[in-house]
């Protein structure tokens, strides 16, 4: 059950695990954006290169979830000005 949200915040978050596929070594990624108390984004996938280490496997997800976040949050601006624009 949700209830609302007494703040309206962008979060994001991302993982991974390092070689977690047995058949080829590669790692999978993921990441999430929370607006307000609802999960709207999501993504889950396996990493295009084998990952040497750790942290390149949570490089590799942190810089996705990046990409991701920074183009919703220019969708997020365009919806508020074109709000503003309305009004």
């Amino acid at each position: 059950m949700f209830k609302k949200a007494s703040d309206f915040q962008f979060l994001g978050f991302s993982d991974s695990d390092w070689a977690g596929s047995s058949d080829d070594m590669r790692s999978t990624s993921g990441y999430c954006f929370n607006l307000g108390s609802g999960m709207f984004s999501w993504c889950s996938k396996k990493q295009d290169i084998v990952a040497q280490s750790t942290a390149e496997a949570e490089y590799i997800a942190a810089a996705s979830a990046v990409n991701q976040a920074l183009w919703i949050r220019k969708l997020l601006t365009d919806f508020v000005h074109g709000a503003n624009e309305e009004h």
